[in-house]
């Protein structure tokens, strides 16, 4: 995702990627939904295709990084790294949800297309830049075997809470925060009884080095 602070079409590529999210929900992640979203922000004919030479998925691709890049944004402006772990995660995942997945059915066609199995590599890297993210504005600092561990288990829980969120119809999707609550509540069962396994045990190996900076 090009967004240097040279990259004289940073904010436009940004606002037209907002607006393919809105075309998404009725044409899917398709090259009607770019061409519509560059009629609807009046661009110059081609321009869709040039700020977006690679075409949908490279749409889609944008999209999902421009929503990590808001979630830490306000994870950052409201200050979840000083809450409990639990706190942390339940913000993360519900600013990410609530505030930066769009349109329901526009993401459900996105899991679709990310689901296939030529997509399915370009989906895993997307969900790791996402739990990493948030992770990040979570303030964790691990740089053990915790990294890694952190990690899978937010994917999980972001993950599974996707997908209970896109049939949710209850008033203000109040099902799926009750939903993340009990897989927090589960992840935090599992480690505790993973601290008291390790302290049984004399704790286990920690291998060393932090992968390289994000960002």
């Amino acid at each position: 995702m090009d967004r240097t602070p040279t990259d004289p079409d940073a904010a436009l590529r940004d606002r037209l990627a907002d607006a393919v999210t809105a075309e998404a929900a009725f044409e899917g992640w398709t090259r009607t939904a770019l061409a519509a979203a560059g009629r609807r922000l009046e661009l110059p004919a081609g321009e869709a295709d040039r700020l977006f030479p690679g075409g949908p998925i490279q749409v889609l691709t944008h999209v999902s990084e421009l929503a990590d890049i808001r979630t830490v944004e306000d994870m950052e402006k409201e200050g979840v790294a000083a809450l409990k772990i639990r706190d942390r995660i339940k913000a993360a995942v519900r600013i990410r949800l609530e505030r930066h997945a769009g349109n329901r059915e526009a993401a459900r066609r996105a899991l679709a297309v990310l689901s296939l199995p030529f997509h399915a590599g370009l989906g895993l890297k997307l969900l790791y830049k996402t739990v990493d993210a948030m992770w990040y504005a979570a303030g964790d600092t691990s740089t053990d075997f915790n990294f890694y561990t952190k990690r899978a288990t937010l994917a999980g829980v972001y993950s599974s809470t996707l997908l209970y969120w896109l049939n949710d119809r209850s008033p203000g999707a109040e099902q799926t925060w009750s939903f993340l609550d009990r897989r927090i509540e589960d992840v935090m069962k599992f480690e505790k009884l993973k601290s008291q396994v390790q302290s049984w045990t004399g704790g286990g190996s920690k291998p060393g080095g932090r992968p390289a900076a994000r960002r």
